[in-house]
């Protein structure tokens, strides 16, 4: 199964402050096991919310809102997308990283089968087209 573990923002991380060496030293050797054990597939960490927008949707209008946003605990500083056997096994290796404080949240990531009926053969072959063409272009 794939999964999204998603940091969730602190204070810190919303404020910019950036991780220490010992940390990003200790945050890339975790990753290099995610990856070495064929689990990590992507992960990044992101700028605060004071970089970004929010782009709400009502019919056809778009109401875009600058950052920052005021909800912390809402907000996300990075991420990962794991390869697992299971929630459990993903759970087993969140445990081992190396944060000392904050929040993750793990959620698995829809498969074509997760959609039934609703996906026709149609839908899977140009889903299928568009993941060949993102693949051209890593």
């Amino acid at each position: 199964m794939k999964v999204m573990v998603l940091v969730k923002a602190t204070a810190d991380s919303e404020a910019g402050v950036m991780p220490t060496e010992e940390m990003l030293t200790e945050m890339g050797q975790f990753n290099e096991e995610l990856v070495n054990a064929g689990i990590m597939l992507a992960g990044e960490g992101l700028h605060p919310s004071s970089k970004g927008v929010r782009v709400q949707f009502v019919g056809k209008n778009r109401t875009v809102t600058d950052g920052p946003f005021t909800e912390t605990k809402e907000l996300v500083a990075g991420f990962w997308i794991w390869q697992v056997p299971s929630m459990a096994e993903a759970l087993n290796w969140i445990k081992r990283s190396p944060f000392q404080d904050g929040e993750v949240e793990i959620r698995p990531i829809f498969t074509d089968d997760d959609f039934g009926e609703a996906f026709t053969p149609e839908l899977r072959e140009q889903e299928e087209r568009i993941r060949t063409e993102i693949a051209k272009h890593k």
